[in-house]
């Protein structure tokens, strides 16, 4: 979009006494929209453009004319908002965020009937009708909907779906579920830390569908189950010692998994070769 024209936009904003937020709940987009608008970005659309000639009360003509000279305005720096801080927790991760003051700057949550939208200057997630949808520059882009799991633009869920037909809750998203709970945690409650242990608990549930499944104690990632204790042990309680101790129950778990297995094998054969008997 012209310069001029975005620095029109921005004259006029400010004439009619408006913020960039108030300007983006008045016409029903965001306030990263406005601002790309009024530093030459993006163009609003014919609808957005009808909509700014009423609210400001000009003709099309009037707030699209670039002939005259109009002076470049100083960009407005956005407010930062404040982290509530949770008490008893190591803030080291968010401190660091705060010391670090563009990524802050470019945070953005906004609420409303057309759902939850909330963006960090390189993530931005999505949850409304229509899913939930994670766009990243540095990872992959992850869509939920009635219409399947998408990541970059791949549907991923028919495929997971073929290799665990045999198990509803095999391609049941949780990866989506613990992904809404770190950013919620984070967000609202400023749990960064320890709010990343979420993400431990993806191969619990997995493998313990596939241990039920398969009738495999064994299949349980039982290891990973000892680290979440460890480290709640450590973080909620301070217990790092003795809380280590929990790590020796592993190989008493896979011991015990052995036995029932090879119990279950040898009673399988004797069934097997008590009906060839009576054959």
């Amino acid at each position: 979009m012209n310069i001029e024209v975005a620095n029109r936009l921005v004259e006029f904003r400010k004439k009619n006494g408006l913020s960039q937020e108030q300007l983006a709940e008045k016409i029903g987009v965001s306030r990263q929209a406005v601002s790309k608008w009024e530093r030459s970005e993006a163009s609003p659309d014919t609808d957005n453009l009808i909509m700014l000639a009423r609210l400001y009360n000009v003709s099309l003509d009037e707030l699209l004319k670039t002939e005259e000279d109009i002076p470049i305005p100083e960009k407005e720096e956005p407010k930062q908002e404040e982290q509530p801080e949770a008490s008893g927790f190591d803030n080291s991760a968010e401190q660091t965020e705060n010391n670090s003051g563009n990524d802050k700057k470019n945070e953005y949550v906004h609420i409303g009937l057309d759902g939850i939208h909330v963006e960090d200057g390189k993530d931005s997630v999505h949850i409304g009708m229509g899913g939930i949808h994670v766009q990243s520059k540095d990872s992959d882009n992850v869509d939920v909907s009635h219409e399947g799991v998408f990541v970059n633009g791949e549907r991923v869920d028919e495929k997971w779906k073929k290799k665990h037909r045999h198990s509803i809750w095999s391609s049941f998203p949780y990866v989506i579920v613990c992904i809404i709970a770190f950013l919620g945690l984070g967000f609202f409650a400023g749990l960064w830390h320890p709010g990343w242990m979420v993400f431990l608990t993806i191969p619990l549930f997995y493998g313990l569908v596939e241990a039920i499944t398969k009738r495999n104690m064994n299949k349980f990632p039982f290891a990973v189950l000892t680290v979440i204790v460890f480290l709640c042990l450590g973080f909620f309680l301070g217990m790092w010692h003795p809380g280590w101790i929990v790590f020796l129950t592993i190989p008493i778990y896979h011991w015990i998994g052995h036995e029932i297995n090879r119990h279950r094998k040898e009673n399988s054969k004797v069934e097997i070769n008590f009906s060839t008997d009576d054959d």
